[in-house]
């Protein structure tokens, strides 16, 4: 369930990039997140896609990824390549072994991502490399209500058809994204406040706006399901508008 995917959010040197770009000489990296779907309770869709991009971020935010901490030089090298992400599913025993690697569990109201630091897209650990990317669906139980404009929301491409685990990336893209473009007192505010946010799918009328409004937005290679440079996520934070 899932799939490697690539972004991109401003031409020139930015590692996200559709383009041919000397960084893709360099050894390619990718961010791995688990998300647990336990057969007699898998969780609902909008929770996974949300608590995946709040992953990312706490990920992104942890003193172990910035300076001189055990990960950092991990994100720095993911980070100098493409950007990557590729979602698994795991289960059971296949859970508990995911969860004795070095990383960081998410919960939210129904849905368990565990997401790690970066490895070589050549060299994952045994126990992810074995854990399916496809097959499986998530759906919600009942719609999602309205999303709150005042709390950062994802906005999805109402026009493309994704599984759950390739819109868990894209998510985590577009959380990305609007990481990089707040100053260092956003940031901090909104991890102190503790990463809230929403994915909804956008009002094909609002879509167009949304897309030409300057916010951060994804732009996928197309490794998996799309075609490249489809635009997948707005990241419709209120500090960015």
């Amino acid at each position: 369930m899932g799939g490697v995917s690539q972004v991109s959010s401003s031409p020139g040197d930015s590692p996200f990039h559709t383009e041919p770009n000397p960084r893709d000489e360099a050894r390619q990296y990718v961010l791995p997140l688990v998300v647990r779907i336990e057969r007699s309770a898998p969780p609902a869709r909008t929770d996974a896609l949300e608590t995946a991009a709040r992953a990312v971020l706490l990920l992104l935010s942890d003193e172990r990824a910035v300076g001189d901490g055990e990960w950092a030089q991990a994100v720095r090298d993911w980070e100098d390549a493409r950007i990557r992400k590729v979602v698994r599913r795991a289960r059971g025993s296949e859970w508990r072994r995911a969860e004795a690697l070095p990383g960081i569990t998410v919960n939210g109201k129904s849905a368990e991502v565990r997401v790690f630091p970066p490895v070589p897209l050549d060299g994952w650990p045994k126990d992810l490399a074995k854990l399916q990317v496809s097959g499986t669906e998530l759906d919600d139980p009942e719609p999602p209500v309205g999303a709150d404009r005042g709390q950062p929301v994802l906005w999805l491409n109402p026009d493309l058809e994704m599984s759950a685990g390739k819109t868990m990336a894209q998510a985590g893209h577009g959380a990305q994204l609007a990481w990089w473009a707040l100053s260092d007192e956003e940031r901090t505010a909104w991890r102190e406040a503790g990463f809230p946010l929403a994915v909804r799918t956008a009002d094909p009328a609002e879509w167009g706006r949304l897309t030409g409004s300057g916010l951060p937005l994804v732009r996928d290679a197309g490794f998996t399901e799309i075609a490249p440079g489809s635009c997948t996520v707005v990241a419709d934070h209120p500090a960015l508008r």
